[in-house]
């Protein structure tokens, strides 16, 4: 089957379930049986509003990019950002998902639109609705027309590699996010990446961060217990 023809055979479908939702409650009218030989073709059907014709647009364009394997359907297996981001450190993700969960106000999984129109705010860079619409469009893979973590994780991926326009407001969502990667900045990080890809390979990273990580906790407790051991000291010297 030919692009062309996907392209008709989707258009059409998506045309008929937007009408199908627009009429949903409302009587149908009888149909009508022409006599035979008197049929005309069925005239093509229309999307009820301009703008849900531009939406039709967007998910057919979804649609084919997924086809052509220009883009990623919907994803089914578990999401780890660890391997899927290997360019980012353990620490950025966290503090990554530290800062998707804040605005997660919903406390769903997603940033919808209205929760990125907060952040945007917060952030002192606030959109329009249409240009909060075209922020999600930029990451959204399986167009829900929300953010997901991975989704989100995608805006600073693209941000480092210098796939985002200087007007984007995902591009002004990443600079002004107070994260490890603005200490690089948005451009110079993507030549950051690459000199730590050389230097360690995902691997040896991990585990170097997993040790200094382990490290730091014992050393916490080391502290810890000489604090408790000095205040039993302290404590005896004053009950004698």
């Amino acid at each position: 089957m030919s692009s062309e023809e996907l392209a008709r055979k989707l258009q059409r479908r998506l045309r008929l379930e937007a009408l199908a939702e627009t009429n949903h409650g409302a009587p149908q009218p009888a149909p009508y049986a022409a006599p035979a030989g008197d049929q005309e073709p069925e005239p093509p059907a229309r999307a009820p509003m301009a703008s849900a014709d531009s939406e039709l647009s967007a998910q057919l364009n979804r649609r084919l990019d997924i086809h052509r394997g220009a883009a990623r359907s919907r994803r089914s297996k578990v999401f780890n950002p660890y391997t899927e981001f290997p360019e980012f450190s353990r620490r950025l993700l966290r503090d990554l998902e530290s800062m998707f969960k804040m605005y997660d106000a919903g406390r769903d999984g997603f940033i919808d639109l209205m929760e990125l129109k907060l952040m945007m705010e917060k952030l002192g860079a606030p959109q329009t609705h249409l240009g909060l619409k075209s922020m999600i469009r930029e990451v959204d893979e399986d167009f829900d027309g929300k953010l997901s973590f991975r989704e989100f994780l995608l805006i600073f991926h693209k941000a480092a590699a210098g796939e985002l326009q200087e007007d984007s407001g995902l591009l002004a969502l990443a600079k002004l996010s107070e994260i490890d990667v603005a200490l690089e900045g948005v451009r110079g990080a993507k030549n950051f990446f690459e000199a730590k890809a050389q230097a360690l390979s995902c691997s040896s990273r991990f585990e170097a961060e997993l040790k200094a990580e382990q490290d730091e906790r014992k050393l916490e407790e080391e502290t810890r217990r000489l604090r408790q051991a000095a205040f039993q000291e302290l404590k005896a010297a004053f009950s004698t």
